[in-house]
């Protein structure tokens, strides 16, 4: 729609229609004054004569020549055609002039009736070529801005032509230059304006030409004949023609004669200015509304607004102004009236037969021009009916024709004005709309998220969709013909298995008669907001159809009213109005076989709409400064040391921090700024503040070496850090940066920076103050923060995370959570973790909960206590932190904690049931990476599942839940690459926009993790048929022994599960299995382990009894005793650590 080729093109169409109608209306004038002149004729006489006669001898081409026109289009390409026609124009326009300057009439008329020649050979091959230089999506637009640009041009030819007359009857000579200039130059410039549109092929190159006029036409006559369809919307084509021709010479009349009383002096042009500019107007309404479909829904609605407005015309004869209105509105009508007609011709007519059908079209069209020229001299002349009485007969014939469209059209009619009213709702944008088939089946399946997704499909598509809905939906007097009409499959599970196989057979039915049929394969609405397992229905469905599957995905539905959000239908106030909405249609998928296959797709879709809306979401900066004024006198943040802030004061410290670091503290030439704090609310402003300052922030992993963490500051170019003096004290490091302390900032922050910061926190509005911050300058790629891995693999990687990375996992997390106000979640995590960055600090500090923060996670007294005191409903840690709050913890103190999600490692089933049977709730289980901002999936407690939904769907032990909204899982065979299905162990790979920009100067590094948009986490999973994922074991904590794969992480539980029955106050992982390289067998296992009371011996006999095989238990001399666990100091094994230790100890050995 923005090339090159269009633009030429609407350049070209524009022109055309200013150069015809400019000469028309010079030669009618003209012509009417000779005829006064040489044959003394009346003004009423001439007036009614040359009006018809002008509109007969331009129309007469369009009869005659339609055949030849249909054949030039077919023949050859549209767009040669249209350069030899437009060259021809220039001579014609020429000519047109010398025969006005020699003042005769039928030389002038036989101009006229050549040009008429040229627009009738030139306007199939004009509208022809629209749907071969635009995408089939922008088919109703372009044909929208065409007919825009073609009554533009006839208002702006028409002004002319009238003003050119008059100019050549007040001043000859220079009003015949200025003619002539006008004319040629108009069509020179749409000559090069025809050079610009795109080249396209022939259609039928080998179509051979027929002489035979009479038989030609009668030939293309035929095609559109033969069918019922095509001869409707024909009809319908010649009707709005007919019905706009006599309009405009009406107009003529109406103004000259009937209104010449109230006006001083009557001028056609600025009310066929009004008609034109009305039918511009639909024309490019009907385009918008279209939204990338053929929407006739709204035919019905035109015709109406035309009848009313010409019958209202009838009484306007008094009032110059109203009829300007109504003419503009009878052009609306049209507008709305032809485009989609024009439109559903163009993208359903035979491509090869399309020049012969459009040709035909414009035939009849001029032949009923013809008639209505005729008719309005019958009806002037001899039945002498003035022109507001010919608007009279107008609007009143036009109500039977409502009605017969009506009935012709029920459906699209009630679906256009049901889309009209959610456009009061909803703000709908579609995608991938050319991937339903143009013709033929089709079965389209998508996600169940609201009451309305059946409505919202059926309204994006312009073919009828045959929906599968539970007969419950359907019952009732009004709601069951509507059901019939439009050909809802009722599913009656109820009434037994034959009943079921009944509506799934008249489903198969309709796809096998070449109808779409749409199933929401989930068989039930979300709870929420996941993507539910796909019942096999389906596959019964396609079953000896040959029918491909359309994956639909249905996004941003959630919250809506009619989605389950909050845990109810219905009774909730929607977060958004009008309610944006995407509707995304996948390509189609062959001789589907596997429903996994079919759910995959869905969940992509769902990844990419996120993708595609992501530069409409809120950046977490501007999302902190509504939240922190939602609860501004509610407590937002505190920590273990007793400060505790309001959203009101943690607003303005941030702010007052922002205006001192970017104003005089930070090198404004360095983009990415080091923090070294514990979790606190001293680590949470200096975040904030860099974030409302448009810097990135780097949390530093203090649990480092000196060595590793001045690496980090040189990888990310950093040259100063944000810390504080009573952190240095306990962890004195030794930087290749300037450290700056917060206790020193505090006492720079002067009652200005006080006074600025409270005025821009209460009262700036969001968008101004967004402005003045330079917030509106970040896009949703820029990057937030680099958060460095643990290195438990490898020397540390900087982790880029962008704004809609980090926004994005909010939205799922909070979404999935159902967090309210009185949530308060306990920040043990520290914020050079991903997952402490995003879900303990970012999260609360842009939704509903508050957050309290201490620094040492194993301090399970403290954070009894802090959970006491502030009242904490939700956790996050690690199984190793858990234990330690498991025996340390009473349930006084933990008696307002509801959900606790772990991570980092897999949380062993005694502990789950060991916290379960003392706190009376279940810890989840979560999954993710820093590279995935982190959060990919987890479970959902029944606690935050709503009251009226099954409280085992969102949670299933032993898996790590499912993918979280807007991401989808995959898993793929690590040796050939290939895709695999449900239940089925292979490499993880997730998809999504939580998947970071990529590693800080490692561009291959990164190439080498993320394909098409997959990211490889190194993880071997199964998902199962419901979605669920179950982490099997690391790809690079696998062994390859005696051929087989050998996981450590299965040895490993195993031993710990034998040891934990000596275990005391210990809360430490006791054991690490990992490999070495082996002479015999290629590598063998390794276990590391503590001091323990049983022997080797006892274990691997203890493993064999629990029915390992003999290559999963480790041989008695590989068991070494250590004095500890390298760990890293998020608690997790730091498998580089233990490798190494591993190779020294055998090398010694």
């Amino acid at each position: 729609m923005l090339s090159a080729s269009f633009t030429g093109y609407l350049l070209m169409t524009f022109l055309t229609a200013v150069n015809d109608s400019m000469f028309r209306w010079l030669v009618v004038p003209v012509g009417r004054e000779e005829f006064r002149r040489l044959y003394g004729w009346s003004g009423e006489d001439s007036e009614a004569f040359v009006l018809s006669l002008g509109l007969g001898v331009f129309m007469l081409p369009f009869v005659v020549f339609a055949p030849w026109a249909g054949w030039m289009a077919d023949r050859f390409s549209k767009r040669t055609s249209i350069l030899w026609l437009k060259a021809a124009e220039v001579i014609l326009v020429a000519l047109g002039a010398w025969a006005i300057q020699a003042s005769s009439v039928p030389l002038m008329f036989l101009i006229l009736f050549l040009i008429g020649v040229q627009a009738a050979l030139i306007g199939t091959a004009k509208l022809g070529i629209i749907p071969e230089i635009v995408r089939r999506s922008d088919i109703s637009a372009a044909n929208g801005w065409s007919g825009l640009a073609t009554l533009a041009g006839v208002i702006i030819g028409t002004v002319a032509g009238y003003g050119l007359a008059d100019r050549i009857q007040a001043e000859r000579t220079t009003g015949l230059w200025a003619a002539t200039i006008a004319l040629v130059g108009t069509a020179l410039a749409g000559l090069l304006g025809s050079v610009m549109t795109g080249r396209v092929s022939a259609a039928s190159p080998q179509l051979r030409f027929q002489w035979n006029l009479v038989s030609d036409s009668w030939r293309d006559i035929r095609l559109i004949i033969s069918d019922r369809a095509i001869l409707r919307v024909t009809l319908g084509i010649v009707f709005f023609w007919c019905l706009a021709a006599m309009a405009q010479m009406s107009i003529d009349v109406f103004v000259r004669m009937e209104l010449a009383d109230n006006l001083i002096k009557a001028n056609p042009s600025t009310f066929n200015a009004a008609l034109v500019l009305g039918v511009g107007a639909g024309s490019l309404l009907a385009g918008w509304w279209s939204s990338g479909r053929v929407e006739l829904g709204m035919v019905p609605f035109g015709t109406l607004l035309m009848g009313v407005a010409c019958t209202l015309l009838y009484f306007t004869s008094d009032a110059p102004w109203m009829a300007r209105w109504l003419l503009m509105v009878i052009g609306l009508g049209g507008g709305l009236f032809n485009v989609p007609l024009q439109a559903w011709l163009q993208e359903r007519s035979p491509h090869d037969k399309l020049g012969a059908i459009l040709a035909a079209c414009q035939q009849l069209t001029a032949i009923g021009m013809l008639f209505v020229s005729g008719l309005f001299w019958l009806l002037r002349g001899p039945l002498e009916l003035s022109a507001s009485q010919i608007f009279l007969v107008s609007g009143l014939s036009i109500i039977p024709i409502v009605v017969y469209v009506v009935w012709v059209l029920p459906q699209a009619t009630i679906r256009f004005f049901v889309w009209l009213l959610s456009r009061f709702v909803y703000r709908v944008r579609t995608y991938g709309i050319e991937n339903i088939p143009e013709s033929g089946p089709a079965l389209l399946v998508a996600n169940h998220v609201t009451w309305i997704d059946g409505v919202l499909i059926l309204l994006a598509s312009s073919r009828p969709i045959r929906m599968v809905a539970y007969a419950d939906y359907v019952q009732g007097r009004v709601l069951s013909r509507l059901a019939r009409l439009f050909g809802i499959i009722p599913i009656r599970s109820g009434d037994g298995p034959r009943a079921l196989i009944a509506s799934l057979n008249t489903a198969s039915e309709a796809l096998l008669r070449g109808e779409l049929v749409c199933i929401f394969a989930e068989g039930s609405i979300t709870r929420t907001g996941q993507l539910m397992k796909f019942e096999r229905g389906l596959l019964r469905i396609l079953k000896g159809t040959n029918a491909p599957v359309v994956p639909v995905c249905l996004d941003e539905l959630w919250g809506s009213i009619f989605s389950y959000d909050q845990g109810k239908f219905l009774w909730k106030r929607p977060r958004h109005w009008p309610y944006p909405v995407s509707i995304l249609f996948g390509r189609a998928l062959p001789e589907v076989d596997d429903v996994e296959l079919v759910r995959s797709a869905v969940l992509e879709l769902n990844a990419q709409s996120m993708l595609l809306r992501k530069e409409r979401s809120m950046i977490p900066a501007l999302r902190f400064i509504r939240q922190c004024r939602l609860s501004w006198g509610r407590m937002k943040a505190a920590d273990s040391s007793g400060t505790k802030l309001t959203g009101g004061r943690l607003l303005m410290g941030g702010l007052a921090f922002r205006r001192l670091l970017s104003g005089r503290v930070l090198a404004a030439d360095r983009q990415y700024v080091g923090v070294l704090l514990p979790p606190s609310v001293g680590g949470v402003l200096a975040n904030t503040a860099l974030a409302l300052g448009g810097k990135v922030s780097v949390n530093l992993n203090y649990t480092l070496s000196d060595e590793l963490m001045n690496f980090c500051l040189r990888e990310a170019g950093i040259t100063q850090v944000l810390t504080s003096r009573a952190f240095i004290e306990k962890k004195p490091v030794q930087l290749n940066a300037e450290l700056i302390f917060l206790e020193d900032l505090k006492t720079q922050i002067t009652s200005v920076d006080r006074i600025v910061a409270a005025i821009q926190a209460k009262l700036v509005p969001l968008r101004m103050l967004s402005r003045l911050l330079g917030l509106n300058r970040q896009r949703s790629d820029d990057p937030l923060t680099v958060i460095f891995t643990s290195g438990s693999t490898g020397e540390p990687k900087g982790v880029v995370l962008s704004q809609n990375n980090i926004g994005s996992n909010l939205d799922a997390v909070n979404q999935l959570l159902r967090l309210h106000a009185g949530d308060v979640l306990l920040g043990v995590l520290p914020f050079f973790h991903s997952f402490g960055y995003t879900v303990t600090m970012w999260l609360p500090l842009c939704a509903d909960p508050a957050a309290v923060y201490h620094f040492n996670p194993l301090d399970a007294r403290t954070v009894g206590s802090l959970t006491e005191k502030h009242g904490c409903t939700i956790l996050a840690a690690t199984p190793t932190f858990l234990r330690s709050y498991l025996k340390r913890c009473t349930v006084e103190e933990m008696k307002t904690m509801n959900l606790v999600i772990v991570g980092a490692e897999k949380m062993p089933d005694d502990l789950r049931d060991a916290f379960r049977e003392k706190f009376g709730f279940e810890p989840i289980e979560g999954y993710g990476t820093t590279e995935m901002s982190p959060v990919a999936s987890f479970n959902i407690p029944a606690s935050r599942m709503g009251r009226d939904a099954d409280p085992t769907s969102g949670l299933r032990h032993g898996t790590v839940g499912r993918a979280i909204p807007g991401v989808a899982a995959a898993v793929f065979d690590p040796d050939t690459g290939a895709r695999l299905g449900a239940n089925r162990e292979g490499l993880l790979k997730i998809k999504g926009p939580n998947i970071m920009l990529g590693y800080l100067n490692q561009p291959q590094k990164t190439a080498e993790l993320i394909t098409d948009g997959w990211y490889n986490s190194g993880d071997m999973a199964v998902i199962d048929d419901d979605g669920f994922i179950r982490i099997t074991g690391r790809m690079s904590r696998f062994s390859k022994i005696g051929g087989e794969m050998v996981p450590h992480i299965l040895v490993e539980q195993a031993i710990a599960k034998v040891l934990e029955e000596d275990a005391t106050e210990e809360t430490e992982i006791m054991c690490a299995v990992t490999s070495v390289a082996d002479p015999k067998k290629g590598e063998r296992l390794i276990v590391l382990h503590k001091p323990m009371q049983k022997t080797a011996r006892e274990i691997t006999d203890r493993l064999q009894a629990a029915g390992l095989p003999n290559l999963f238990i480790p041989s008695n001399d590989s068991f070494i005793e250590v004095d500890r666990i390298p760990l890293l100091g998020t608690g997790k094994l730091d498998l580089r650590g233990v490798k190494q230790l591993a190779l020294e100890k055998t090398a010694g050995g």
